[in-house]
């Protein structure tokens, strides 16, 4: 069944407007009495059709509940910005997987090194990039990708989570399954560029409460390491 996302849903009538009704008119050919889903805030409105116009579908909700791809658990990715197009690729696995958000972090040891400004010019397209990957995916929201943050923005960010961690491969490290999961809501998971993270870096996360974890002798791919990561963290609270 077809898979649509608006802002906000109502038990009454929906109406889906823009470049998403014509491509329900014009591309699917979908019609009247037709059923389709329509996602807002983690909920799936299963819906019938009612009336279409040039630049309208109008719906009438015939079931609400939870949507069954949602985690448990809000897991936000803090991507260490790697070089040439990895970051669309580390963004769309992530919103599969089921990470709420997509933070990209400049650290020491970042090749690329875009400015803010020009790292907003990028956004709209990886934007756009997790909102295919939800609707592939089932997803009941459209996971957000965040403004480039420094570092220093990062690690204060991730304190107000209840629970961060960070792949480090260097000693020191432990399992996934010794981080103290349980109860923890809102997850935050660094993972470092290319050249991982500088030790003063690491150093300054222990120091902030992150717990430092490693996913075993081999050294993964900065575009790899998050698909793994994100993995084990869904399995290990119950949501893969």
């Amino acid at each position: 069944m077809p898979r649509f996302f608006v802002e906000q849903g109502d038990p009454d009538e929906i109406v889906i407007t823009g470049e998403d009704a014509r491509h329900i008119g014009r591309s699917l050919r979908m019609r009247v009495g037709e059923e389709l889903t329509v996602c807002a805030q983690g909920m799936d409105y299963h819906c019938e059709i009612t009336r279409i116009t040039d630049s309208e579908v109008f719906l009438q909700p015939q079931e609400i509940v939870p949507c069954a791809a949602e985690p448990s658990v809000q897991v936000t990715l803090y991507q260490a910005v790697p070089k040439q197009d990895k970051l669309a690729e580390i963004v769309q696995k992530a919103v599969e997987l089921g990470v709420t958000k997509v933070v990209p972090v400049l650290t020491a040891r970042c090749v690329a090194r875009p400015t803010k400004a020009d790292f907003g010019k990028k956004r709209d397209r990886l934007q756009k990039i997790a909102v295919s990957a939800a609707k592939q995916s089932g997803r009941g929201i459209i996971p957000e990708v965040g403004e480039l943050l420094t570092w220093k923005e990062a690690l204060a960010e991730m304190q107000t989570e209840d629970l961060a961690v960070m792949l480090y491969e260097e000693q020191g490290g432990v399992r996934f399954g010794e981080v103290p999961l349980e109860g923890r809501q809102r997850i935050g998971l660094f993972i470092g560029s290319e050249g991982g993270i500088s030790e003063e870096e690491a150093a300054q996360a222990v120091e902030a409460g992150l717990h430092r974890v490693w996913l075993g002798r081999r050294i993964l791919r900065c575009e790899t390491a998050p698909t793994a990561a994100i993995s084990v963290l869904m399995y290990l609270t119950g949501n893969m």
